[in-house]
């Protein structure tokens, strides 16, 4: 049977879903209300379960879920005169009439729910603990050393006990002090936050999926929205540095950048883009937030942001909302005339972002002519305070999240929406691509980074983007570290944002250019470049599946123990095993133990086929990267001519890892429309062996997306093969190449129309 999953197959299915992707309100015909008591059932696995005093059941969309409105599965209703009973295929749920399922006479006698754990009973009931919870994600690394934020770690929506519970009560406080409010339609264009109805409700979400990991995130997304796939320059490389540049500064470093043929999509402005410390003195300007630009180091801004657009970057702005807008900023006046508040006699215009009144004032006074002027996106940097003074409950994280990710959404739409910002809590993944924060730089610290990127898919939370490099002075280790940087880097390639950073001071470096190893860091620039067509089509699968790029082991394989114990390694997509070197060398060679999975495994690092189900010592120097293609696999690269990955080449590499039959379905848009789920493209390529011959195709592309190539060439690259001793391209004899270091077959596939079915045939001579 062939493992993977043909993606376009499947998009008849999730574009009929995404129609009620945004829909609170449940199928009736799933709901069943007993008294003060309600449950829906969202699929087999999955129940809400409401307790509410007053009968307040809340139908409108909350922070954590937004959709209800699922087809209705197959259960059962019955009764009898001390009990309710709901039973799906999957779980069997038994109700005290006239109870509170927490309380009298006891929880497990008013509620509990029953299911199958690979053949043996697992009941639940509300209250239980649960030790063997996956965990998820944190809101921020701020400050942490090595491991030392692991028990900071939320619950995640997966569990080695089979089960997991999302509790959306209104009283359920989050780890930041809020809580899981309302949303309600606004004329504004932006969901509007709510209180609750019933505050002394419960309200639970039981998943109850067993260890099909993969089906409860991906079922998780159907109520808690899809993840949104970023535009693709967001998977390039971002040069950012908390450094007081000039304008110029940032010419040069593009100049620089482009000199030594580093590639590069984003440039961040940091803080100091605006009056700050200082530099603000003079004019009474200073601190962490500010809305006005610092003209001492940017004295033309509309000018700064079309050089850097002209040479092809995108450009991000860092902002620090907390302390609302002072009488110095120059928007001030008009801001507070749109308010009706009175500019001579105001000092400051508070935060309040959940007042429409000051919503409205600030994004036409700051969001729309900073767009206008070229800010492509935001990062959200906001760490002062967690929850609103003004509204109980609310968490001034999560809420800034979602104001600017739909109001980019609803007043953007010639692109796609895009912020950069902390974990709020459960629905944040609807908000994208996170910032962990400052962490020491230390070799401890790199070694934390992969356990908690893959983990944070646990609650969907797949774009985790990282200071690499590490942002913070360590005493005890050389923070320009040629070495460490060099793995980090390495380790970023493999991670959903690759954007180094660190913190103020021209003594801690991040131009890379500049170290005695940029030929290696250069390097890894070049394979994540080389890696986007891939990465591209696992992130359209993270929209499509809710399984994030960064993966643990246990979602392939569950009932391993070794895919939990051996959390440095994980997946990077369906097809790559990730295992970065995280310690130091000894004489530039670095031993790993490294566990295999079943099957086997082709190292790229050393040309040559593991073994899996055990683990294997193997040795990588500087150059080398521990990564590994499943056998089978049919991984896409771009060639190394590209600069940008908004690029779309009329030559692309395929790397085939022969032994094993194998496909991939490559996805292709127009890379920043929001039309992607509409509008998109897929080819696919497969390869099978019949003998000594194999026999490789390219499907006609499927779709249509303005401003792909109509024609296109590829080189293929057989790998783990012996030599050939003949080939054809589309029945035309072709000279085949042999590379018999890395045991790889190369054929050239002349250029043709992308509506051509291709087919390679390769004779092998053993």
């Amino acid at each position: 049977m062939k493992r993977l999953i043909n993606i376009a197959a499947a998009m008849v299915a999730t574009l009929a879903a995404s129609a009620t992707q945004h829909n609170p309100v449940a199928n009736p015909e799933a709901v069943v209300t007993e008294g003060v008591v309600r449950f829906t059932v969202l699929t087999p696995e999955m129940v809400r379960i409401e307790y509410s005093p007053s009968e307040k059941f809340e139908d409108r969309a909350t922070f954590t879920v937004v959709n209800r409105n699922l087809p209705v599965p197959r259960f059962t209703k019955s009764e009898d005169n001390e009990f309710l009973y709901i039973t799906t295929d999957k779980l069997k749920l038994r109700y005290r009439k006239g109870t509170n399922p927490y309380f009298e006479p006891n929880p497990p006698g008013n509620l509990n729910i029953t299911m199958d754990l690979n053949g043996t009973p697992v009941t639940w009931f509300p209250g239980q603990g649960d030790g063997r919870n996956l965990k998820g994600t944190c809101r921020t690394l701020d400050r942490c050393f090595g491991d030392g934020y692991r028990s900071q770690l939320e619950n995640g929506l997966i569990s080695r006990s089979g089960w997991a519970v999302i509790d959306d009560s209104p009283q359920c406080v989050r780890p930041d002090g809020s809580r899981s409010l309302a949303l309600v339609p606004d004329e504004s264009g932006v969901d509007w936050v709510a209180p609750r109805d019933d505050k002394s409700s419960l309200d639970l979400y039981f998943m109850g999926y067993g260890h099909d990991y993969k089906k409860a995130v991906n079922d998780f997304t159907k109520i808690a929205g899809k993840i949104p796939l970023p535009p693709d320059y967001v998977f390039g490389y971002w040069y950012s540095k908390y450094e007081n540049y000039s304008a110029d500064d940032f010419r040069n470093i593009v100049k620089e950048l482009r000199d030594n043929d580093i590639n590069a999509d984003v440039m961040i402005l940091d803080m100091d883009w605006h009056w700050n410390g200082e530099e603000g003195v003079s004019n009474g300007r200073g601190g962490w937030t500010g809305w006005s630009w610092n003209t001492n180091l940017i004295p033309d801004p509309g000018k700064l942001l079309k050089d850097l657009h002209d040479s092809g970057l995108h450009v991000s702005l860092n902002l620090h909302p907390a302390m609302g807008v002072d009488s110095t900023e120059d928007m001030f006046r008009d801001m507070a005339t749109d308010m009706g508040l009175n500019p001579d006699t105001t000092k400051v215009i508070p935060w309040k972002l959940e007042d429409r009144n000051f919503y409205k004032a600030f994004a036409g006074n700051f969001l729309r002519p900073f767009e206008k002027l070229g800010v492509d996106y935001w990062w959200l940097d906001w760490q002062q305070h967690l929850t609103s003074p003004y509204t109980d409950g609310l968490g001034e994280t999560f809420w800034c999240n979602h104001v600017f990710f739909n109001d980019m959404k609803h007043n953007r739409p010639d692109r796609r929406p895009l912020i950069f910002h902390r974990w709020g809590g459960l629905g944040s993944h609807r908000y994208q691509i996170g910032f962990s924060g400052d962490m020491f730089i230390n070799w401890s610290s790199l070694a934390f980074l992969p356990y908690f990127t893959a983990t944070a898919s646990n609650v969907g939370y797949g774009y985790w983007g990282h200071d690499i490099g590490g942002h913070m002075y360590d005493s005890s280790h050389d923070v320009n570290d040629p070495e460490l940087l060099l793995r980090w880097i390495q380790m970023g390639v493999f991670t959903p944002i690759f954007r180094t950073h660190a913190t103020k001071g021209t003594w801690l470096n991040r131009m890379i250019w500049t170290y005695d190893n940029s030929d290696q860091l250069k390097a890894a620039v070049k394979l994540r470049y080389a890696l986007f067509p891939y990465i591209y089509t696992m992130a359209r699968k993270s929209y499509d599946t809710g399984v994030s790029i960064c993966r643990p082991l246990y979602y392939e394989y569950p009932e391993q123990e070794e895919a939990y114990t051996n959390e440095g390694e994980y997946f990077f997509g369906d097809d790559i095993l990730v295992a970065p070197v995280v310690s130091p060398s000894v004489n530039g060679v670095s031993r790993k133990e490294i566990w295999f999975p079943e099957g086997k495994w082709w190292s790229v690092a050393h040309n040559r086929m593991i073994e899996g189900n055990g683990k294997r010592n193997l040795d990588f120097t500087l150059d080398q990267t521990p990564y590994f293609y499943r056998e089978g696999a049919v991984i896409v690269n771009n060639p190394k001519e590209v600069k940008s990955v908004t690029e779309r080449p009329g030559k692309l590499v395929v790397n085939i890892v022969a032994g094993k039959d194998g496909e991939c379905s490559l996805y292709e848009d127009a890379g920043d429309s929001n039309d992607y789920d509409r509008e998109y493209a897929f080819t696919r390529i497969s390869h099978r062996s019949e003998g000594n011959e194999g026999v490789y195709t390219i499907e006609p592309r499927s779709g249509k997306v303005e401003g792909l190539p109509s024609k296109r060439g590829y080189e293929l690259r057989i790998l783990n093969t012996d030599a050939p001793v003949g080939g054809t391209v589309d029945g035309k004899k072709v000279k085949t190449e042999y590379d018999a270091a890395s045991r790889c077959t190369i054929v050239d596939v002349p250029a043709a129309s992308c509506d051509k079915y291709r087919t390679v045939n390769v004779t092998y001579g053993k």
